[in-house]
């Protein structure tokens, strides 16, 4: 449900192309947030460079307003967006 809800909403903003977007779950077993194990969901988006500002801005936005809406008492969904460079990526089809 989180995994798929994640995928076609990042699906629907359009800034990705067809089977370039990959979803993981990674649970931490161990935490601390603001000093109290509450429940927490904080997505890691790794993005190929290239997007603007504004652009990461909608995705942001988007992704935290529909885990709200699935997880309305989860206290905190967040999110950080990191780019990597087109230059430096490599995976096993590119060697």
């Amino acid at each position: 449900m989180i995994m798929q809800k994640v995928y076609d909403t990042a699906e629907a903003t359009g800034l990705f192309d067809k089977g370039d977007i990959k979803v993981r779950i990674n649970p931490f077993k161990y935490y601390n947030v603001g000093n109290t194990q509450g429940d927490f969901i904080h997505i890691f988006a790794n993005i190929m460079e290239g997007r603007n500002t504004t652009q990461k801005s909608v995705l942001s936005k988007n992704l935290v307003s529909a885990l709200k809406g699935l997880f309305p008492e989860v206290p905190i969904i967040s999110i950080n967006i990191r780019d990597f460079e087109k230059a430096t990526y490599c995976n096993k089809s590119m060697v």
